[in-house]
């Protein structure tokens, strides 16, 4: 075909590009959230609060979570159902009333626990302990009483024990004991 007498090239007619289909669009997908971890120990103290070794305490602490403490308490720690842990940094002068206590520093008071009081080898107590178990680490240091009766401590969900329990066997063979070393038997 020419336009105004000019001859034009034939050439062969363009063939129509096919779109080629675009490989498809990857979305990112929204995050899965990650399987639940099993909490932490008990002995770590992450879910409560801690006095730090510059801090000075005098009053009454009251709370519903668990405490370290690393400085001086003065007074009385109430904290029903929960875990109170003094560093060997920590001194503490005062009644102590929690779930359990674990003593690593010094304390000067009487400790009354639902579940136990344990005293580590760089734990001192000086005063009565009310718990169900005592723990003493070798090398700790206690002065003062003993009361591990569990229905005067925390009310039990086991039923009590039989009149002849090991305690009072025990108490027998401690009499029997006596009696052969003053020369007396019964």
């Amino acid at each position: 075909m020419t336009w105004f007498g000019e001859k034009t090239d034939l050439q062969p007619p363009q063939s129509a590009q096919i779109p080629q289909p675009s490989p498809p669009v990857q979305r990112p997908r929204p995050a899965e959230p990650a399987p639940p971890q099993a909490a932490p120990p008990v002995a770590t103290a992450t879910r409560g609060a801690s006095i730090g070794k510059s801090i000075h305490v005098k009053g009454q602490l009251t709370g519903s979570e668990d405490l370290a403490i690393e400085g001086k308490v003065e007074g009385t720690i109430t904290l029903t159902g929960c875990r109170v842990t003094i560093g060997a940094n920590g001194q503490v002068v005062a009644e102590i009333a929690a779930k359990s206590v674990l003593i690593g520093g010094q304390v000067k008071g009487s400790v009354r626990a639902d579940e136990r009081v344990e005293i580590a080898a760089t734990g001192s107590l000086v005063g009565d302990v009310r718990a169900p178990r005592l723990v003493l680490a070798d090398g700790a240091r206690f002065k003062g009483s003993v009361d591990m009766d569990v229905t005067s401590a925390a009310p039990s969900a086991a039923p009590s024990a039989p009149a002849t329990s090991s305690h009072e066997s025990l108490l027998v063979l401690d009499e029997l004991y006596v009696g052969a070393k003053d020369g007396t038997s019964r």
